[in-house]
């Protein structure tokens, strides 16, 4: 019997294309396949971004000073 060898995505887009030009051929392919965000989509969903990271840095912020607040005075 002959074992089936597991071969990874790389080694099959090879194979396909039979040379390394087409591992490039065989990635412009799959780019045009991809749905690309509208300009609006990219603005609002940047925008959430931006605000969570920002309310992120505000909690951690915050709770840092608190627990500084809490070590000085346990510490005192």
């Amino acid at each position: 019997m002959e074992e089936a060898s597991a071969a990874s995505p790389a080694d099959a887009v090879e194979a396909e294309s039979g040379q390394n030009g087409g591992f490039v051929s065989a990635t412009l392919a799959e780019l045009r396949k991809v749905v690309w965000p509208s300009r609006q989509q990219l603005f609002s969903e940047s925008i959430a971004v931006i605000l969570m990271v920002g309310l992120s840095a505000a909690s951690i912020a915050a709770l840092d000073r608190f627990y500084r607040w809490v070590s000085i005075q346990v510490f005192r």
